[in-house]
């Protein structure tokens, strides 16, 4: 199935999946593929304004990437993976929410 659109991942994204087991990145990396197909708000969400998560369950982690759209040009959809972090609640803390906004100014001021 052709995929709805594409991820990237900024330097702070790239660094927290390096610190994730093997296995756990290989299932991050495994439903943003399924994600990327079709949709599942159960591993991908909105969050707050413009902010979206990746949701991965491993074990009795929860495994969040936060991120947001960027659409260039109606055939050209990505959405840019910003930050990371582990919680064991479903609660997303409000300063990693913050976090992933500044990222995001960041990278559209390039």
């Amino acid at each position: 199935m052709p995929r709805q659109f594409q991820t990237i991942f900024l330097e702070e994204a790239r660094a927290f999946i390096k610190t994730l087991s093997s296995k756990e990145a290989a299932k991050v990396f495994r439903n943003i593929e399924l994600v990327e197909i079709e949709r599942d708000p159960r591993l991908f969400k909105k969050l707050q304004g413009d902010i979206w998560e990746f949701r991965t369950r491993f074990q009795n982690k929860q495994i969040r990437l936060l991120a947001f759209w960027d659409k260039d040009s109606p055939e050209h959809t990505l959405v840019v993976a910003t930050s990371g972090f582990v919680e064991k609640t479903s609660k997303v803390p409000q300063q990693e929410i913050e976090k992933a906004q500044k990222l995001k100014l960041r990278y559209l001021q390039r």
